[in-house]
């Protein structure tokens, strides 16, 4: 059975009421967000955990649960990155079982992002768009650049103009228009959905975010899959827009649903912004309904300075629902994550990965999250891409004459008895 019988439709997500599948993001009714709808009843006897695991290991395998009409056209190599036992930075943060979703080496542009937009422009094709576009911190811009390019769509792209730079070449690179708007990146997202609203080019989070979205549910798939089947207790992750937090769990409550996790939904969420442009956060600290937009963001963290996050409301809802928390950490305290991760499990995350990982920390620490239970920190990007944020923080290498006694001395093995062979 083809994966578009099993879509209902676009559904908003305040008064419930059922869009057929287009381009489109918003209720007319009440300008409520709209998410993809599916009939939950015929996909559970045709997905099984055999069906699934018999496929290739990227995030297609999980094909009935994405909104195509047919099989993906761009990006079919994207997903499957690993969960990695973390224990050398379980012993630093003094807990017993700690996992990394390590989404910074997925294919092609090293980010999760490459799971929403292929996702995205794979239904682009489906609805005969040929310009796509997006607004970006960064990793989205480099993600459609890259895929735009594999699948021959036009390309233009939209960045706030203080970007990181080797961001802005990791999309012009690929071939695709980039334009730098002098605002933040609220103010670039604003633009964007004129523009789609005036010439219904693509974007893939904005007409097309709907779809988009549903990508990331597959982190939460792999993450349940790769644990044999079944759900953590605990899971952290960055939030920006704030969508992926809640994907993640909406990829849980799927697998819940149709029987292919057997166990309830009791996982629960936290929420990881850097304190420089915390909307969400403050939201869930300040125990208020919904954020307060921030207005001018002012973190070396750029991939989650969203200073009004269009999931906002959603992120902190579940978070209460959950029984999880979200909180906030400064530019030294990504940092220094950053550092510790890298050196305690080998893996370069960028700053969105630091922000998360002393999120944790702080999480830990406050005793919100037990140091006996399983945790699972979300990695959704790479380091190579914010290498400015550590420069500072690392000492400069020694300089010697290519002289053995040179180096002794700086090894402090002048008096070492030598290794005999």
């Amino acid at each position: 059975m083809p994966s578009n019988d099993f879509v209902l439709g676009l559904k908003c997500r305040v008064c419930g009421k059922i869009y057929p599948k287009a381009a489109s993001f918003f209720c007319p009714d009440d300008s409520g967000p709209l998410e993809v709808a599916y009939d939950y009843d015929r996909i559970k006897p045709n997905i099984s955990r055999a069906k699934i695991t018999a496929r290739p290991r990227n995030m297609w395998r999980y094909r009935e649960l994405l909104p195509l009409d047919g099989e993906p056209t761009v990006g079919p190599q994207v997903g499957g990155t690993p969960l990695i036992r973390a224990d050398r930075l379980a012993d630093a943060l003094g807990v017993e079982r700690l996992w990394i979703k390590n989404d910074a080496v997925n294919f092609p542009t090293l980010s999760f992002k490459d799971r929403v937009v292929s996702v995205a422009l794979s239904k682009a094709r489906e609805l005969g768009m040929r310009m796509v576009g997006c607004a970006s911190t960064g990793n989205l811009a480099n993600s459609v650049a890259a895929l735009s390019a594999s699948a021959g769509l036009e390309t233009v792209i939209l960045v706030p103009a203080d970007l990181e730079r080797v961001k802005i070449f990791g999309t012009a690179l690929y071939g695709a228009k980039v334009v730098k708007v002098a605002g933040t990146y609220d103010q670039v997202n604003r633009l964007c959905t004129q523009i789609v609203l005036k010439y219904g080019w693509g974007f893939v989070n904005v007409n097309l975010r709907p779809f988009y979205a549903e990508g990331s549910k597959t982190v939460g798939f792999e993450i349940a899959e790769d644990l044999g089947w079944r759900f953590p207790q605990h899971v952290v992750c960055p939030m920006a827009g704030g969508a992926l937090i809640g994907k993640i769990h909406k990829g849980f409550t799927e697998l819940s649903r149709l029987g292919l996790v057997d166990q309830p939904v009791t996982t629960k969420m936290y929420g990881a912004q850097a304190s420089g442009c915390n909307p969400i956060s403050d939201c869930v600290k300040s125990n208020r309904e919904r954020h307060k937009p921030v207005k001018t963001p002012n973190t070396i963290c750029k991939s989650l300075a969203i200073g009004d996050p269009a999931d906002g409301y959603f992120a902190a809802k579940l978070i209460r629902e959950t029984g999880g928390w979200a909180e906030d950490v400064s530019d030294a305290e990504i940092v220094d994550s950053m550092l510790l991760l890298a050196r305690t499990e080998g893996v370069f995350a960028e700053t969105a990965g630091g922000t998360t990982l002393a999120v944790a920390r702080k999480l830990i620490e406050s005793g919100r999250i037990p140091r006996d239970e399983e945790i699972v920190i979300c990695i959704t990007g790479n380091g190579l891409k914010t290498q400015d944020a550590v420069f500072d923080a690392l000492d400069e290498p020694a300089i010697i004459k290519p002289a053995l006694a040179d180096f002794e001395a700086l090894a402090g093995l002048a008096q070492a008895e030598p290794v005999l062979a």
